[in-house]
């Protein structure tokens, strides 16, 4: 056969591609390749560690009978393939976790042959996703899942809560709560924040929580020193969890809220003047620390702290460990049962706390199983607004200020006077000097109260803003008590 009758390599990988392989683009542009019938798919572009499209296209026609190509010829047919991709279809990836059709989701057990656990309304069962309804996006932050033990009847649960060290019942339903929140792919949950004295298994707990979503490849991280890495670390897994934090400034703290409530990013793409790439970034978040120091309010709406408690007897990790990978697919089993059984109940959605979903959540798991997870939620942001109070002076000021007026009653004053009057009453008879961080401007002082309006209004004061014809004011009420028939009927 003449050179000019034989066929250009970039023609025959592109033929064995498209007869091997089915390729899409996401809404942001980037193509995806799958092979047939299994739902993992990779980016036709990446270069990575976790095993690439190139990789698994030379590695096929090698094996197949067809040679090794040249990666002038690869690059080549890669180029066509992306530009026929896409006119394809567009169809989102996930990672971990995925809706379904007909209201069903998907968690990847992270295995080579595709098996995922379906949750369908009526239970949960083991099967390999069809590519089309559900497409797994892998990376090395994504460890493998043992296959789930079926008909645990609640086994699993009781193991794990011997294992961790939560030191009342009301923090293990707020934990199991947390753990079905996550096999949830879209409704935001709060983070739990594991505290305790030194010694009380905080890190081991949080590698356990952990590690039943993520596998036993899931570990805590260090919080990264700037927001792009911590960003790209959130946006290659389903579960970030940051170990023995003792501070947290205010960039981390903004960064976190966003982490919880979900928020995207922009940056420009390498190797290119006017091209972009986004990040999206709402995952379950876990925290680690014995005292982080001052939380700011909007934050603490996110948290969920969890109290643990130092063990009466000790045990080697190695023990530890063993039993905890041996009981892993009968916890995970059984967080599987009880999530079908939550998602089935119906209860009411409490319409005054800002995480609604995970405050129904709780409601559904209390009917399902009587937990109490609601009332223990409602107590953790108690806790927490008081944490806030307590660290905060400009918080403490205002409260002191509002106890000295009548019940029902309201005071308006401009931003300025405010401060005047709040600063005089910091200060006081002794004339204490004004702490480090006092509001200077009227401005900030405005400022701090609009993210301080929450945690007030939780003590029964209400900072509200408006205007006359000449000037802005803030105004702060402490309404009055409610009449025993009007308390009745709150209940």
């Amino acid at each position: 056969m003449s050179e000019d009758e034989k066929t250009p390599a970039r023609e025959i990988i592109t033929d064995y591609a498209q007869q091997h392989f089915r390729y899409f683009r996401t809404l942001d542009g980037t193509v995806y390749a799958q092979r047939n019938g299994h739902p993992v798919a990779r980016p036709i572009r990446s270069q990575g560690t976790t095993g690439s499209h190139r990789q698994e296209l030379m590695v096929g026609l090698f094996k197949d009978g067809h040679g090794a190509f040249n990666g002038t010829a690869l690059k080549e047919a890669l180029d066509l393939i992306e530009a026929l991709a896409l006119t394809e279809d567009v169809q989102p990836t996930h990672i971990r976790v995925a809706p379904g059709f007909d209201g069903t989701t998907w968690l990847d057990l992270g295995r080579d042959d595709g098996k995922s656990v379906r949750i369908h309304p009526i239970g949960w069962d083991i099967s390999v996703p069809d590519p089309r309804e559900v497409s797994w996006r892998r990376t090395q932050l994504t460890g493998e899942l043992p296959l789930p033990a079926k008909d645990t009847d609640g086994k699993g649960i009781d193991l794990l809560m011997r294992l961790c060290n939560f030191a009342s019942a009301q923090g293990e339903s707020l934990a199991l709560a947390w753990l079905v929140g996550c096999l949830g792919p879209s409704a935001p949950v709060p983070a739990p924040f594991l505290t305790g004295p030194q010694g009380a298994g905080k890190s081991t707990a949080g590698r356990m929580l952990v590690r039943i979503i993520e596998g036993m490849s899931g570990d805590l991280r260090r919080a990264p020193k700037d927001e792009e890495n911590l960003i790209t670390a959130v946006a290659a897994g389903w579960v970030t969890a940051l170990d023995n934090l003792s501070h947290l400034g205010p960039d981390l703290s903004d960064l976190m809220c966003c982490i919880v409530t979900g928020a995207e990013t922009i940056k420009r793409a390498l190797f290119t003047d006017g091209d972009v790439v986004r990040s999206n970034y709402r995952r379950p978040l876990l925290l680690t620390g014995i005292d982080v120091g001052v939380i700011r309010p909007d934050l603490a709406e996110r948290l969920l702290p969890l109290r643990l408690e130092r063990p009466l007897v000790r045990r080697t990790e190695s023990e530890l460990w063993a039993e905890f990978e041996e009981a892993l697919p009968l916890i995970l089993g059984s967080l599987l049962d009880l999530t079908v059984k939550v998602r089935a109940t119906q209860a009411d959605i409490p319409t005054d706390l800002r995480m609604a979903d995970f405050a129904h959540l709780c409601a559904q798991l209390d009917v399902a199983t009587s937990l109490g997870a609601l009332n223990a939620y409602r107590a953790s942001l108690d806790d927490l607004n008081d944490d806030v109070i307590e660290g905060d002076l400009l918080a403490q000021t205002v409260l002191k200020h509002a106890a000295t007026m009548a019940p029902g009653a309201d005071v308006r004053m401009t931003s300025s006077e405010w401060l005047l009057c709040l600063s005089q009453l910091y200060s006081g008879e002794e004339c204490r000097p004004l702490p480090k961080g006092w509001p200077t401007t009227g401005k900030v002082l405005s400022d701090r109260l609009k993210r301080l309006q929450p945690t007030l209004a939780a003590r029964g004061v209400l900072v509200d803003w408006g205007r006359t014809r000449t000037a802005r004011y803030i105004e702060v009420t402490r309404p009055a008590a409610p009449s025993p028939e009007q308390a009745e009927a709150m209940f």
